[in-house]
């Protein structure tokens, strides 16, 4: 992700020698909110779906294990952004935030691999590293500090920013400070390979990992595996992780789990969505009609059918996005998990492709419909004039899912083509306050109890008391960020 520079409007720590949970939290908040504004940001439900499969196990087998503290559960987001890049990289940031960009995605063989990555960025959370990092910068001097956190952001975009975002001799000071310490990438290791098996992961996704990670280090470093810099490789981690699995485990030492077609299909989506241009779009639109494409494994070819048709879609060319989609279908039928990422890519195709009652057909409805589904379905209901049949699943989320900025916006977009004005401007308000834009949330709210007082039959008095409450508490967070600058 690009780095907003945000370091004038970064909370102070004082003289204090550790930092609060609550500061964290904080400086966490401050800093996401400039991610949230940054363009390669991307909430893709599909992609942001599967990390939450990985994830949440992983936050469960935490706090089982006593690593994930109470306090800690409470207070930190626990929240993954995705960034839409192509460089090989995840961070950890303050308040128990993590950046996950695309394009370790798309390198992933297994989703015990990712698992690895998920649960050793976890574990530098949990631990309370990057407190200590900030800790030890502000005892050198506190303009280290908002230099270091945005610093490292930018070293993970671009291994030449950090360079271009402080000047003098503070770059090399915070260049030195950029990796954890070689004890805190060791303990990330080890409490993080001690969460995998209760997470239900395979421990060697651990050590696979690895030697993916050595082998693009023994390449020439052309800035895409930043995640290198960040976490440096060691032979002493490698034996170490190969030393924990045990003894008949692995038919070798990192065998790597078997690719399951549902990982292949996300990380196949995940490299199409880091925008790889045109000509790599039509390499991957070509690559199923190549020979010997049927003798691939199938999870392979379910990847390569995946691209292709996603690649199509992106291109415009729906005949033959449809065509390669309905070949992908037939392949992946006896997969549920796999088959259901296919039909969700035939809606998304059908919705681009401006036939929203296509779209509707291929999804099914269930109860128990998941993000991905719910986020597709209601596009294609507003796409065909059928906002009153969207509305019950969304504010249903949003009750347990108050945090998520798209569903409130589509909760917006169907109130405001049911005419129900008060009601869409509120949760417009409340997308912004998701996203920690706590001046924008009160522009809306006040917008909407100013619409209010004028009063009129389109105005419900209890949506137009909950905009009161509401407004009074984004006004009193605003006031607190105000305070922190």
């Amino acid at each position: 992700m690009h780095t907003v520079n945000a370091q004038s409007s970064l909370p102070t720590l004082g003289d204090t020698s550790d930092l609060t949970t609550s500061a964290e939290r904080r400086l966490g908040d401050r800093i996401i909110r400039e991610l949230y504004r940054d363009p390669d940001y991307v909430d893709d439900p599909v992609v942001a779906d599967y990390v939450q499969e990985i994830w949440q196990p992983l936050l469960i087998a935490a706090k089982a294990r006593g690593e994930l503290s109470a306090e800690l559960d409470e207070r930190f987001a626990w929240e993954i952004l995705l960034g839409r890049d192509r460089t090989v990289n995840a961070f950890a940031l303050p308040g128990g935030y993590l950046g996950v960009h695309l394009g370790l995605i798309g390198v992933v063989a297994t989703r015990d691999e990712l698992a690895s990555v998920l649960a050793h960025e976890l574990s530098h959370v949990t631990q309370r590293h990057i407190s200590r990092l900030i800790t030890q910068q502000s005892k050198q001097t506190p303009l280290l500090l908002g230099a270091m956190v945005l610093g490292a952001l930018a070293a993970s975009k671009n291994p030449g920013a950090t360079q271009a975002l402080v000047v003098g001799g503070q770059a090399l000071a915070i260049q030195n400070q950029l990796n954890f310490s070689r004890d805190m990438e060791r303990e990330a290791d080890r409490i993080g390979y001690g969460l995998m098996a209760p997470a239900g992961f395979a421990p060697q996704g651990f050590v696979s990992m690895f030697e993916k990670l050595q082998q693009a280090n023994r390449l020439n470093d052309n800035g895409s595996w930043p995640y290198l810099r960040s976490h440096p490789l060691t032979t002493e981690r490698m034996a170490d992780m190969q030393s924990r699995i045990p003894p008949g485990v692995a038919s070798a030492p990192g065998a790597p789990t078997q690719t399951s077609s549902e990982h292949a299909m996300v990380a196949a989506r995940a490299r199409v969505l880091a925008n790889p241009g045109v000509d790599t779009l039509r390499q991957w639109i070509a690559e199923p009609k190549g020979s010997g494409f049927q003798s691939q494994p199938l999870p392979r070819r379910a990847a390569a059918l995946y691209a292709a048709a996603l690649a199509s879609s992106q291109l415009h060319d729906a005949a033959n996005a449809r065509l390669v989609a309905r070949q992908l279908d037939d392949l992946v039928r006896q997969d549920p998990a796999a088959h259901r990422l296919a039909r969700l890519l035939v809606a998304e195709i059908e919705l681009a492709a401006g036939d929203a009652s296509a779209a509707l057909a291929s999804m099914p409805e269930g109860k128990n419909a998941r993000r991905p589904e719910l986020v597709l379905r209601t596009q294609a209901l507003l796409r065909a004039n059928r906002p009153v049949d969207a509305t019950q699943a969304l504010q249903t989320w949003v009750a347990t899912h108050p945090k998520d900025a798209t569903v409130w916006q589509l909760l917006a977009s169907s109130w405001q083509a049911q005419g129900q004005a008060l009601r869409a401007i509120r949760a417009e308000a409340e997308a912004q306050a998701a996203r920690y834009d706590y001046a924008a949330a009160v522009d809306r709210f006040k917008a909407g109890q100013e619409m209010a007082r004028r009063g009129g039959p389109a105005v419900d008095h209890i949506e137009a008391s909950i905009i009161d409450t509401r407004l009074r508490a984004m006004e009193s967070l605003l006031r607190e960020q105000a305070a922190e600058r």
